[in-house]
């Protein structure tokens, strides 16, 4: 099925701009990507359909070495082991698991007694790591959770030898599965219908599990973007009542799942943390957004459907996903309305730097990662050079080695813009990013470190050190940028030795 975003933009439908403009807008973006509303219900296998997801698990499963080697360790000494988890989701799926984890009935002593190299890494909730030449492995005891007072973690957990009991615990039904190469697949809770069918679903009532643990509803999100599946109905009600219990999560635990989702080849979905109710315990600055029109010749969708528009059309790169997602982040606050009824912005981006500085802060991003995005989102309006001469002046604000990315980001906010204005902005970008690299390839001196001089010159020539060299060292390099070809020791010298006479550098010069 070809698919559409569908437009909240009060007064503009998207009936109405496809009788207009005659434009069949389906979200195209980085290769044929077809989507659809997030909670009517669609999802499917990737790599997968029913028919084989239901043939035999021995097709799908093929089980390490090392993994024989722990179960059949396990087994010899009288105890019970399985595969569980992600690991029989993705071999399901036909993916290569990232990590096999091991189910037991062994208490975590048994466990430690049968293996020689073992780490104590969560032995309070059951779990050893056990290493097996250059692989470790989590090796977890049957358990029951108990009570989760802080609505993340169980304050404590009892062993148990049931299986089901242990995987009734567990957070969805995709994820709780087990499997023994001796036995077959362990499905208490039908989830390999519900991989077959693209759902997620919560194990046993979705309220108490979103009580439990706040962070799944999160998780559910994540899921259901990463594997392009739908989210079961109660389990989507259920998400909806309890987003208030998402305040009680870290910052940094919510970043992470937001930045899987946003990875995912499908961060359009974060429209979904949008309709939940979540994003008012993550983000709030961005709700606004979702119902902001953009009643402008360049757009058509509401400022929320265009960021996640912009977010699928550019590469699954954690700076430049985060940046598409706030790029526009300051428009809400600075909308106005002319007498045309035109919606406006006026410096919107100074205000998106603002908010975002602020939101990355409180998300725990670390500085480098955060001036990247903030630079990224104070350019991503800007004027694109047509010049060599413009070209050097942006470079020396933004740096040599990020205009790949900030051309990534204005050419992924182009495709979420009105698309009969495409194709030539297209053509422009193009012809910007082969001027970006003749200039490149002419090895431009656009900051201080490349200019043929350095402050100890200017000092040796009678310069006070401090402000007075800086600030003639910016000036010689605002001389460089116009004319390359005079970045010569001697030239720069005698150009500083010719502002001296200058008022502003007087002044230091006693």
């Amino acid at each position: 099925m070809r698919a559409k975003f569908s437009l909240r933009c009060p007064g503009v439908g998207w009936n109405s701009i496809v009788k207009k403009q005659k434009v069949w807008y389906t979200i195209h973006v980085m290769g044929a990507v077809e989507k659809c509303n997030a909670t009517a219900g669609y999802g499917r296998v990737k790599g997968r359909d029913k028919r084989s997801m239901e043939e035999s698990m021995s097709d799908w499963i093929n089980i390490p070495k090392n993994v024989h080697i722990l179960l059949n360790s396990l087994h010899a000494a009288g105890y019970e082991a399985y595969i569980v988890g992600g690991c029989v989701r993705d071999c399901l799926m036909g993916y290569k698991p990232k990590d096999w984890d091991i189910t037991t009935s062994a208490k975590p002593d048994q466990v430690k007694a049968i293996f020689r190299k073992t780490y104590d890494t969560g032995i309070a909730h059951g779990t050893v790591s056990v290493r097996l030449g250059e692989d470790v492995y989590e090796v977890t005891t049957y358990r029951v959770d108990g009570k989760y007072s802080d609505f993340r973690r169980p304050d404590e957990v009892s062993f148990t030898t049931s299986l089901r009991e242990d995987l009734k615990r567990r957070d969805f039904t995709i994820n709780a599965m087990a499997y023994d190469p001796k036995i077959g697949l362990i499905d208490y809770f039908q989830g390999k219908q519900d991989l077959s069918e693209g759902r997620v679903r919560c194990v046993g009532d979705a309220r108490e599990r979103f009580q439990e643990d706040a962070l799944r509803m999160l998780r559910a999100l994540r899921f259901a973007a990463k594997l392009d599946f739908s989210i079961e109905a109660k389990t989507y009600e259920a998400m909806e009542e309890k987003a208030p219990l998402l305040a009680n999560i870290s910052q940094e635990r919510i970043c992470d799942e937001l930045t899987k989702l946003l990875l995912s080849d499908n961060p359009w979905r974060m429209r979904d943390v949008v309709e939940t109710g979540l994003m008012a315990y993550c983000i709030p600055e961005f709700v606004p957004c979702a119902s902001m029109p953009q009643r402008h010749p360049y757009h058509i969708f509401t400022v929320a459907e265009h960021t996640y528009a912009s977010m699928q059309a550019v590469e699954a790169d954690r700076i430049l996903r985060w940046t598409m997602f706030l790029h526009d982040i300051g428009k809400p606050p600075t909308h106005s309305e002319d007498e045309n009824g035109c919606d406006h912005f006026y410096g919107h981006v100074k205000q998106s730097v603002a908010m975002a500085d602020t939101i990355l802060r409180r998300l725990r991003f670390d500085n480098a990662s955060r001036e990247k995005i903030l630079t990224l989102i104070a350019y991503h309006d800007c004027e694109l050079p047509d010049t060599e001469l413009s070209m050097r002046k942006l470079l020396n604000k933004i740096g040599i080695p990020l205009f790949p990315d900030l051309w990534k980001v204005q050419v992924a906010d182009m495709r979420a813009q009105n698309p009969t204005l495409l194709e030539e902005r297209l053509e422009k970008a193009e012809a910007t990013m082969e001027l970006y690299q003749r200039v490149r390839n002419q090895n431009p001196c656009v900051c201080l470190e490349d200019l043929a001089v350095n402050g100890w010159d200017l000092i040796a020539m009678g310069y006070p050190p401090g402000k007075a060299v800086g600030l003639v060292l910016r000036q010689l390099l605002e001389v460089v940028i116009e004319c390359p070809e005079l970045n010569q020791r001697g030239i720069l010298l005698e150009t500083a030795e010719k502002l001296k006479k200058k008022p502003e550098i007087q002044i230091y010069l006693g």
